[in-house]
C-alpha cells in the first residue's frame, strides 16, 4: 500500500470571481453537512488547460457563461493542500493527497439573474458575494492558508 507522502497531488483549477463591488462568489457545498463555502475549482481534465478548466468549472458551479467574465490574473504558481487524515482515502478514490491548484481571477460583468447554481452535476445548495476579508472565516480548516495566499497574491488585481 502506498503512504501518504507517495501519492500525487490532483492537478486543478480554481476561481476567484469579483464582481463590481469587489465582492467574491461562494458557494456552499451539497454534499457537506457542515457549513463548507468554497470559491468554484474543480479538477483539470487530460489535455485540458488550467485556464480552459476554470472557465469550465465557472460553468458547470455557477451557470454564468463565459462571455460574462474576464480574466485578469492568473497565480504566478500553484497552491498546494493536503486533505486532513479523516477525508485521506475517501476523495478522489484514494488517489490523491490533495490538490495542485492553478487559480484565476475573474472579473463578473454578470447580474445576480446570471447565476444559476442549480446546473447538470449541482455542487453548491447555496451562493452568496462575501469581502474578500471575509473568505477565510468560512473556509474549511485544511483549505485556509491556500486561500489567504490566494487573497493576498490578487489583491493588487482589486
Amino acid at each position: 500500500m502506498k503512504s501518504v507522502a507517495d501519492l500525487p497531488y490532483r492537478p486543478c483549477a480554481g476561481v476567484m470571481l469579483i464582481n463590481p463591488a469587489v465582492q467574491v462568489f461562494v458557494g456552499q457545498r451539497l454534499d457537506s453537512s457542515a457549513d463548507a463555502w468554497q470559491m468554484p475549482q474543480g479538477g483539470i481534465d487530460p489535455g485540458e488547460s488550467a485556464e480552459d478548466a476554470a472557465i469550465r468549472e465557472l460553468g458547470e458551479e455557477t451557470g454564468i457563461a463565459p462571455h460574462l467574465v474576464d480574466i485578469v490574473a492568473r497565480s504566478a504558481s500553484e497552491h498546494l493542500y493536503d486533505l486532513p487524515p479523516h477525508l485521506m482515502g475517501k476523495m478522489w478514490g484514494g488517489r490523491y493527497r490533495g490538490q495542485r491548484q492553478t487559480w484565476f481571477l475573474m472579473r463578473f460583468r454578470g447580474t445576480d439573474d446570471d447565476v444559476n447554481i442549480a446546473t447538470k452535476h449541482q455542487e453548491f445548495r447555496a451562493w452568496r458575494w462575501v469581502g474578500p476579508d471575509q473568505l477565510e472565516s468560512l473556509i474549511v480548516p485544511f483549505k485556509k492558508e491556500l486561500y489567504r495566499n490566494v487573497v493576498a497574491e490578487f489583491a493588487p488585481h482589486f
